[in-house]
């Protein structure tokens, strides 16, 4: 037993390190991941320093911990800076936006064509084809003014 840590090397934890890595691309989990880039980092060390293989299992127990913050602080910042911040709250996204209306507003109320969708608004009578800007959002019910 002892001999197979005695002969731990540079290549031995680069290709464990390999293998971590393509296991996680197998069975993805991010947690192979970092153990993956551990052996990667240990091997890495051990081509300038060539450390004892204490020392070698020792860098790999403590890049691995240090990889969970790591791993937590980057996830965190992922779901800070959310790509959509107006997920499940479609009309606030419309808030301040500029459309033309489809359907004149008559009586208060009229359509206008946002992407695909057809929503109906309220405000001032006007006719088709006027720039309208969104100044109040309630649920599904867009108030408009002339823009």
């Amino acid at each position: 037993m002892t001999d197979m840590f005695v002969s731990l090397g540079t290549w031995n934890w680069l290709i464990f390190g390999f293998i971590l890595v393509a296991l996680e691309v197998v069975a993805p989990g991010v947690f192979l991941f970092w153990l993956g880039l551990a052996a990667l980092l240990v091997g890495l060390v051990s081509f300038v320093f060539h450390p004892a293989w204490q020392a070698q299992l020792v860098m790999f127990a403590l890049f691995a911990a240090a990889a969970v913050p790591v791993w937590r602080r980057l996830a965190r910042q992922k779901l800070d800076a959310s790509s959509s911040p107006f997920l499940n709250k479609r009309t606030e996204a419309l808030l301040g936006r500029e459309f033309t209306l489809e359907k004149p507003i008559i009586d208060g109320s009229g359509t206008v064509r946002i992407g695909d969708t057809v929503w109906r608004v309220a405000g001032p009578d006007t006719p088709a084809g006027t720039r309208v800007k969104v100044v109040q959002v309630d649920g599904a019910n867009l108030t408009v003014a002339a823009a």
